[in-house]
């Protein structure tokens, strides 16, 4: 339970931050054009807190924390006559140009908040592990790919870190387009190599892409010392601590992660409660720790004790202040190429819509990537907020980009799109929107169970 008013608050963090940014986007450039603000909204529902500026703008944070609006004044909305002195600062009566850049002012906001979170992620550091092959299997192996191997760049993009690696292929690979590596082997001899991604099974699922290539990073093998351990589970319940260096589970001593992970299945088997010995400073000890069971994806038991390593990345990608600038800007590149890539799949049906995620599945992230600190929390948010700006731009009414349509059409036809067209668009674009959230939940709900 704790660890899931966790996730939801810090759903509730990001998307305050969001929210926020995005539309303090429309409301400054509004402002900017004279357009007089009504309400700033962040949240929908109830106000929890309100209070008025000297220009009259309420400012409200509501109590359901899925969105938020700017409220301007509108001629089209306002019940009774506007007075003649109000009518300069009604969002109607302001040129197209000007409308344009209020509502594309929000994406755009969002895009700043990527930069912006982007570059300090980079000044904080962000932990990865290098470019070096684990055990190959699949399309890797039969690319020649081997144990060891450093990926120096993924059609001719330069690849410092895994992430990296990985966000070049994933393109690539939801195309089904054939890549080629640049590797480096243990003793330093370089030499290139075709990875066949044209050889991928016709529908992907994402989550899978690792395993259906073939390729994982070669990880340092953690030691045996507890980096992490939620208070609800069954290691924390016994008495164990963070910094505790597990020894051995019953008679079996163990040395590193893997060796205690393996020992936990096999005794478990047997006997679910567990002698846990255990090292403390300078203090041995043995606690008895009740073994959880569950399945795993092949249905065979699968034992925990609800404990996490301690971190074993051999990579610090990190730069000063001025490095990270050009960094982050090539970082919300990258990702932007992905995002757009992998919606165009979407639309064409190359691309599994088990892929879409809903307000669950990000808050599970949200809390997953704070409690990996901030520079993963920071990342989180880039992605976040570069998602929120490229879904807003696009082409559905309701959204910014069903907006900015109407307006290129005004631009060229001379006049406005008609009140009966804009509400049909409107009707049409919360019928899609509510489609979307319906599947994004369906999956949410899907992955739980699974």
């Amino acid at each position: 339970m704790t660890q899931i008013l966790g996730n939801v608050w810090w759903m509730i963090v990001t998307l305050g931050l969001l929210v926020t940014f995005h539309e303090f986007g429309h409301f400054i450039i509004a402002r900017w054009c004279g357009v007089k603000v009504l309400k700033f909204s962040v949240g929908f529902g109830p106000a929890l807190f309100s209070r008025f500026d000297r220009r009259g703008t309420e400012f409200v944070v509501a109590a359901i924390p899925l969105g938020g609006y700017v409220k301007m004044l509108d001629e089209r909305e306002v019940e009774g006559v506007v007075g003649p002195e109000s009518l300069k600062g009604a969002f109607n009566r302001k040129p197209v140009w000007a409308r344009m850049a209020i509502t594309a002012a929000g994406p755009v906001f969002n895009l700043i908040f990527t930069v912006a979170a982007f570059w300090l992620m980079f000044v904080v550091g962000r932990a990865d592990y290098l470019p070096i092959m684990g055990q190959p299997t699949a399309l890797a192996a039969a690319a020649g790919i081997r144990e060891g191997d450093r990926i120096l760049s993924v059609d001719g993009q330069s690849s410092d870190n895994w992430t990296s690696a990985f966000t070049d292929l994933i393109p690539a690979a939801l195309k089904h387009q054939d890549v080629k590596l640049q590797l480096r082997d243990s003793a330093g001899a370089d030499r290139e190599t075709t990875l066949a991604l044209s050889q991928l099974p016709a529908s992907i699922n994402e989550e899978k892409l690792l395993e259906l290539i073939g390729i994982t990073p070669k990880r340092p093998v953690p030691s045996a010392q507890i980096g992490a351990l939620p208070e609800d589970r069954p290691a924390a319940l016994a008495g164990l601590k963070v910094g505790d260096i597990i020894t051995a589970i019953n008679d079996a001593p163990v040395n590193n992660f893997e060796m205690l992970y393996d020992a936990i299945q096999a005794q478990a088997k047997r006997n679910p409660q567990l002698n846990v010995h255990y090292l403390r400073g300078q203090q041995t000890g043995v606690l008895t720790v009740n073994a959880a069971a569950s399945k795993d994806a092949k249905g065979e038991p699968n034992f925990q004790i609800g404990i996490a390593p301690t971190d074993s990345h051999n990579a610090l990608l990190r730069y000063d202040p001025l490095h990270a600038i050009p960094a982050a800007f090539g970082e919300t590149w990258r990702m932007t190429r992905s995002t757009v890539d992998m919606l165009g799949l979407l639309v064409t049906g190359r691309a599994s819509a088990k892929n879409i995620s809903g307000p669950i599945s990000i808050a599970q992230y949200a809390g997953e990537s704070a409690h990996l600190g901030l520079a993963s929390f920071l990342s989180f948010l880039a992605l976040i907020s570069l998602s929120l700006a490229i879904m807003n731009l696009l082409p559905i009414p309701v959204l910014d980009g069903g907006h900015l349509l109407y307006y290129l059409i005004e631009l060229v036809k001379g006049s406005p799109v008609s009140e009966r067209v804009m509400i049909a668009g409107q009707y049409a674009g919360m019928m899609l929107l509510a489609g979307l959230m319906s599947l994004a939940f369906y999956n949410d709900i899907l992955r739980q169970v699974s």
